[in-house]
C-alpha cells in the first residue's frame, strides 16, 4: 500500500519508519542535526516548497511534507 504525502507524490508504507510534526519535533538538537546531516547527504526531499507542516522518514530519504501529521496518519490507516 502507498500513503500520499502531498503533490504527486506517494511513498511505500513498508518503507516508512516514522512520521514526525516539524514544530515539535525539531525543537529537539538531535532532530535538527539529522536533518542536517540528511540534507548534507542529499536525502531530503521537498514534496513542495509550501510550509512544512511534517518530514516523513524512510529507509532511504527523509520528505518533507505540507500536510500536518493527523492528515497523514489518517490516510495511513
Amino acid at each position: 500500500m502507498y500513503l500520499h504525502i502531498g503533490e504527486d507524490v506517494l511513498v511505500k508504507d513498508s518503507e516508512i519508519i516514522g512520521i514526525f510534526d516539524m514544530d515539535t519535533s525539531t525543537v529537539n538538537k538531535a532532530t535538527r542535526d539529522y536533518l542536517k546531516k540528511a540534507q548534507a547527504d542529499r536525502r531530503v526531499i521537498y514534496v513542495n516548497y509550501d510550509l512544512p507542516k511534517c518530514f516523513v522518514v524512510t529507509d532511504k530519504s527523509v520528505y518533507v511534507s505540507p500536510i500536518n501529521t493527523g492528515t497523514l496518519n489518517k490516510r495511513a490507516k
